[in-house]
């Protein structure tokens, strides 16, 4: 029997339901298909876990915001059912309110208004460190809560009945910009009742719900392995009193995931005996190979190097920009083979203000801010103007990420012909035995990047949304969503991870953020990266691509997202009950083992 159970993300999966009519029949819940989404995953926060391209594949599967995007960028009602705006010329105060439409979280409790203010006030909350904040500061009073200026029940956001939000706004918002915002995958609702009793909530089951398609089962870790289980949403959308088609809305019932960590050679070779039938990341050494094969898209992300400009050897920007010139991006994309070359920060597809180009096509035609090819005479050459041609420093990266240690080893190759003594190191999520059967789970990178504790760290820079201002903004200190430090009397900003500050920088993000009209804010928020790019904080290498095998004799299609990522609601699967009797058959004989 194949080893159905070998993989990570196994996805479960129905035939296609029409008009509330299903193929269902008796107690068959749909196919079970296999599929190998991601590396590892270990926290689903919505609001949190932006430094990784891995940790998005999975929230467009589990939650549900107001609206959502489709792969051009252009928003659609999800939650919201529909809205009205109106103006109070008085007080020269706006609002919008959203009625939601009648849907359920995964134990059966329906999704509230009230939901949707609690997540918002929790991003906005000041002691909390959440990179959305800035996306949400158009609303009354966003920003003062933020500050800790105004109470958080002083934000202009109401649950005014069960299913009606009213948002108020203190100038006319571009509504359709707005919307598209809201379909950012960092500003689903969220259960205080969950979120609020344990800390780590986003790990587990027991204390986790969702508002998506699907639903976590099982999150479990064993030593170098791991267990994801997905499920449908059996509450999403579906009116019992109408008594509808289980399969009406989401066609794919489980996913299922057994994945040996760090072995994508391993799924490579189940996605060719046909055990598993999708494959969302392909080996380094393959991914050449199957060039033809897969289907690539481009992700809304950067693979970034985050300076800490603190430490005294990256003080001087000077010393920043010679490391970026000394890097060849070709020779990155080489190595990847699915990405492209960084010219600047912000990716490829992100909205050029109305232009029909989009704002790094307009950037680059203009003059690219970054040569894709090396300088490494130049980058000699500004560390001697500076005074720093040797030292010390390491570089962290994820440990479970092949893509990221390979770049990482080639960086490290090009800084220390620079005569840099340059290391690396890799952080894993640390599995803490409690004892009873408890487990916690210690993200030991992220902890590093939060708490400042790295010299250099590769994240993914994520687009939370569809406009350059979200990933532009974090560098100015009152919009890095950091809030303030309420330990300390003086209640100072915190700043962003790098540490970076410019008062020149934030003037101009202060005025990109204050231009209403979204022409001009765009060009603004031109001039801020071409800043950033001289001070560089951080290091844009590559933009992010992603790729992937489907057998569709198996599983006809997929449908891809504005964010890179696939849309499985919709998925159907060929001669389902053959796969799904072998499956089940193998978990029976696996629980009788172990009873």
């Amino acid at each position: 029997m194949k080893r159905i159970l070998s993989m990570i993300i196994c996805l479960a999966t129905i035939v296609v339901s029409f008009a509330g009519c299903s193929t269902l029949k008796g107690d068959d819940k749909g196919a079970i298909i296999n599929v190998f989404l991601a590396e590892e995953v270990y926290n689903f926060d919505p609001a949190m876990n932006y430094h990784s391209n891995e940790m998005v594949k999975f929230f467009s599967l589990i939650y549900e915001g107001l609206t959502r995007l489709d792969a051009k960028g252009n928003w659609q009602k999800a939650l919201m059912k529909s809205y009205e705006k109106s103006f109070d010329s008085e007080i020269g105060e706006y609002k919008v309110t959203i009625t939601l439409n009648s849907t359920q979280w995964s134990d059966g409790r329906s999704v509230q208004a009230q939901d949707v203010v609690y997540a918002w006030k929790r991003i906005l909350d000041p002691s909390f460190y959440g990179a959305a904040s800035s996306m949400l500061y158009d609303i009354k009073n966003a920003r003062a809560v933020k500050r800790g200026d105004v109470s958080i029940d002083d934000l202009g956001v109401l649950a005014v009945d069960t299913y009606v939000l009213d948002i108020y706004f203190e100038y006319e918002v571009d509504l359709d910009a707005f919307f598209r915002t809201c379909a950012s995958p960092a500003l689903v609702p969220l259960r205080e009742d969950k979120v609020e009793n344990a800390e780590d909530w986003a790990t587990k089951t027991s204390s986790m719900v969702t508002n998506g398609p699907f639903t976590l089962k099982e999150i479990n870790w064993e030593a170098g392995e791991q267990t994801l289980r997905l499920e449908r949403n059996s509450n999403y959308y579906l009116d019992d009193e109408k008594d509808e088609a289980l399969d009406k809305y989401v066609i794919p019932w489980r996913i299922v995931t057994h994945y040996s960590i760090g072995n994508l050679d391993a799924q490579l070779a189940a996605f060719d005996n046909e055990e598993i039938f999708y494959l969302g990341e392909i080996p380094l050494s393959a991914r050449a190979d199957r060039m033809d094969d897969a289907t690539i898209t481009d992700e809304m992300s950067t693979h970034t190097y985050v300076f800490n400009t603190e430490k005294t050897i990256f003080k001087d920007a000077r010393v920043r920009r010679a490391l970026s010139m000394a890097i060849d991006r070709n020779a990155i994309v080489e190595i990847l083979t699915y990405a492209k070359p960084a010219t600047g920060l912000v990716p490829y597809g992100i909205k050029d203000g109305t232009a029909k180009d989009d704002f790094r096509t307009v950037a680059d035609n203009s003059a690219a801010l970054l040569n894709t090819s090396a300088d490494v005479d130049g980058a000699k050459a500004l560390l001697k103007e500076a005074g720093v041609t040797s030292g010390s420093f390491t570089i962290t990266v994820k440990g479970n990420s092949e893509a990221d240690l390979a770049v990482a080893e080639y960086v490290k190759g090009v800084w220390n012909s620079l005569g840099f003594n340059v290391t690396v190191k890799t952080l894993d999520v640390y599995v803490q035995n409690l004892g009873e059967n408890t487990k916690k789970n210690i993200d030991m990178f992220g902890n590093a990047l939060n708490e400042g504790s790295f010299d250099v760290i590769a994240i993914d820079t994520q687009m939370l949304n569809t406009e350059a201002f979200s990933a532009l903004s974090v560098f100015a200190t009152k919009f890095s969503g950091g809030g303030v430090d309420m330990n300390d009397s003086s209640y100072p900003y915190i700043g962003h991870y790098s540490k970076y500050e410019n008062a020149a920088y934030s003037e101009l993000i202060e005025k990109a953020y204050a231009e209403h009209d979204l022409d001009a804010r765009t060009a603004i928020l031109h001039e801020a990266e071409a800043l950033l790019m001289q001070d560089m904080p951080i290091i844009p290498l590559v933009f992010n691509q992603d790729a992937y095998l489907i057998n569709k004799k198996v599983i006809p299609g997929s449908k891809d997202t504005f964010w890179g990522t696939r849309d499985f609601t919709r998925l159907k699967m060929k001669n389902y009950m053959a796969y799904k009797e072998e499956i089940l058959a193998a978990e029976e004989a696996a629980n009788a083992a172990n009873q």
